[in-house]
């Protein structure tokens, strides 16, 4: 099979399938990447889905970009773009043709609130997987807890958290490289 159908096969199924955006598919993304088609090692999709939370815009749209450039330059990010979100574009386009005259139905209601504690879970999971797969120490934990503390409770601005954080560790290694002369 064609590589460019091979990529856009496997991200229209990743965004067909997942409910709850980009953070739900990062194991399904992971699963399919990684695990199935072994188009990169796990290290590496980590330091992907690090430069896709780090880059504007949509996760799971920064992802295929940048999983489709490493698997075939423009072209393969273009396939993957458009794979990881023409199922999701279809499907939301049918579910609002559908349930533009349904939206204040109690039952409809009823069944998006029912979704929702799934969708959350969903974005959880990876969550938990990613921390113990990045075998945080006292130190990196602690900047993890101080930056979830930041974000969801004092809304700080990741943009700020990344700034801080890249000066930081930029700081310790060219002391340490200092140091080691």
């Amino acid at each position: 099979m064609n590589t460019y159908l091979q990529i856009f096969t496997c991200f229209s199924k990743i965004g067909a399938f997942t409910i709850g955006g980009g953070y739900a598919m990062i194991p399904i993304i992971q699963r399919e990447v990684v695990d199935k088609k072994k188009w990169i090692r796990e290290e590496d999709f980590l330091d992907v889905l690090a430069i896709s939370q780090s880059a504007p815009g949509i996760l799971a749209v920064n992802i295929s970009i940048f999983l489709g450039y490493r698997l075939k330059g423009v072209k393969g990010s273009i396939v993957a773009t458009l794979g990881s979100t023409l199922p999701s574009f279809i499907i939301i386009l049918a579910i609002a043709m559908f349930f533009a005259g349904y939206q204040h139905n109690p039952t409809v209601i009823k069944i998006f609130q029912g979704i929702r504690p799934a969708v959350v879970a969903l974005i959880a999971a990876p969550v938990i997987n990613m921390a113990k797969k990045a075998k945080l120490n006292i130190f990196t934990g602690v900047i993890a807890a101080t930056t979830m503390i930041l974000v969801a409770f004092l809304k700080v601005s990741p943009l700020y958290i990344l700034l801080v954080t890249a000066i930081l560790f930029i700081s310790m290694t060219l002391y340490n490289k200092r140091k080691t002369k």
